[in-house]
């Protein structure tokens, strides 16, 4: 009964860039693409303004988070290799591009960020067919805390039932909670996974998995609406909102 309430969504907004992820501010969405971004409103569903950069400059944005005026994007030049990354920062109110950091090579290729308690939180994805590296494959995605400057911090891996459940590709989504757990989401399977950090060792803890109505991608939180989960349906090209249940822990 819980599965089949989750997978009618409250909203649905058709977004031609609806390919990679979804952001939002509360007021608007934003639909991603891997070199479009499109601004609508929440309320409507109408297109205020859009943006699309030269592929050869900006060949994946794989999601978005809202940071005050900012639209902070976690960007990667997938599905070459070596895997290297950038974040690509966009002025909200006009799509603007007003800024490129260089990440270059790290732990593998960013997907998805968010910004909480004065850190960035970083997932890079490995994966094990296109775009992945010899000897690395979706095991290595790792969750990575960075100071305001992007410089890393600490660092995390997945466990295994949520790793299991990403192959053979990895975590496309990620964004913390209001009730302060993170949520991640992976490439293919249409559910989240609520995590929380360990009180000891490298990896993450998974609370519970939660059925959604779409087939991963990069996801959002509304930030005004308590439970408002933003998520896109790639094949329909649409945004869908859906309020998701408080994550009770397994075998509770």
């Amino acid at each position: 009964m819980l599965a089949a309430v989750l997978l009618l969504s409250l909203t649905t907004i058709a977004a031609p860039e609806a390919r990679q992820g979804v952001a939002a501010d509360g007021v608007h969405v934003y639909a991603i693409d891997n070199n479009e971004i499109g601004k609508y409103d929440k309320a409507t569903g109408k297109r205020i303004a859009g943006w699309e950069g030269d592929p050869k400059l900006f060949p994946h944005l794989n999601s978005c988070a809202v940071v005050k005026r900012d639209l902070v994007c976690a960007a990667s030049n997938y599905p070459a290799v070596p895997m290297a990354s950038t974040v690509e920062v966009f002025d909200t109110r006009t799509l603007k591009h007003v800024r490129s950091v260089s990440l270059g090579r790290m732990y593998g290729s960013l997907t998805a960020m968010d910004w909480h308690g004065g850190s960035w939180w970083a997932v890079f994805a490995n994966y094990d067919d296109r775009g992945g590296e010899p000897g690395r494959d979706h095991r290595f995605t790792t969750l990575v805390r960075m100071d305001p400057s992007f410089r890393p911090l600490e660092s995390w891996l997945f466990p295994d039932a949520v790793l299991a459940s990403f192959a053979p590709k990895s975590s496309s989504g990620f964004a913390w909670g209001a009730d302060g757990l993170m949520y991640a989401s992976g490439h293919d399977k249409p559910e989240i996974y609520a995590l929380k950090l360990p009180v000891a060792g490298p990896v993450l803890q998974l609370v519970a998995t939660l059925p959604v109505p779409t087939e991963g991608q990069a996801i959002d939180w509304d930030p005004v609406e308590p439970r408002l989960l933003w998520s896109i349906d790639r094949r329909a090209k649409a945004l869908h909102a859906t309020r998701i249940p408080v994550a009770i822990p397994a075998g509770s």
